[in-house]
This record gives structure tokens, C-alpha cells and sequence, in this order.
């Protein structure tokens, strides 16, 4: 007899869904053009902190789509998601890959570039 409680799916390890990193704030107001210059900066020497360059990339393609292709992207990559936001996921090798929230969302004090 199992209880009533119990549930299977987390038992054989399967992935987590993915979601939306929850709201942040930057410590001063960014524009748009920061934002793309801080994310081009992360990913440009992302692949020299560790881990394998095709889990980086597949991790960026992850961060830029919208979440039912991420989890397709990170599903076919063979990526652990640790957390669900992809704030910390690893690879089938145990490398650990940290992905900083501003590459996964934009910030509650984003500046508009007019």
C-alpha cells in the first residue's frame, strides 16, 4: 500500500519545468543596451568558468526562447535542471553551470532606450 501523499514522479529523477526566474532588480536602473552588453559579456567568456561549450550554448539558446522550447532545448541537451528559473543547472557529468538572472529575464527597473 503507498500513501496517499506519494508521488512517483520526482522518484526516477525526472527533470524539472521549467519557469520564469521570479522579479529582480538591478542595483542601479540599466538600459536595454546595458542589458544586451551584460548578457553578450556573460556568454562571450561563460565557456572559460568551465563545463562544455555545447551545454553553454545550449543553455543560451535555452535562456533566449520562450519556456516550452527551452525545456525542449535543455531536455535534448541532456541538461539537470537544479533550478527550475535555470539559475543552476548541470550536465550528464556533474559540471555545474550558473546562469545569473540577468540573461534569464529583464529587470523591474529596466530603462527604456528611446
Amino acid at each position: 500500500m503507498g500513501c496517499a501523499g506519494s508521488s512517483q514522479s520526482k522518484a526516477d529523477g525526472t527533470e524539472k519545468k521549467i519557469r520564469k526566474p521570479k522579479p529582480w532588480k538591478h542595483p542601479q536602473p540599466i538600459t536595454r543596451t546595458q542589458l544586451i552588453q551584460l548578457r553578450d559579456e556573460f556568454w562571450d567568456t561563460a565557456p572559460h568558468h568551465g563545463g562544455r561549450k555545447e551545454i553553454w550554448d545550449a543553455l543560451r539558446a535555452a535562456a533566449e526562447a520562450d519556456l516550452t522550447l527551452a525545456q525542449a532545448i535543455v531536455d535534448s541537451a541532456g541538461v539537470i535542471v537544479q533550478s527550475s528559473d535555470l539559475t543552476v543547472c548541470y550536465d550528464e557529468r556533474g559540471a555545474k553551470y550558473e546562469l545569473p538572472k540577468y540573461v534569464l529575464s529583464e529587470p523591474t527597473n529596466l530603462i527604456r532606450d528611446d
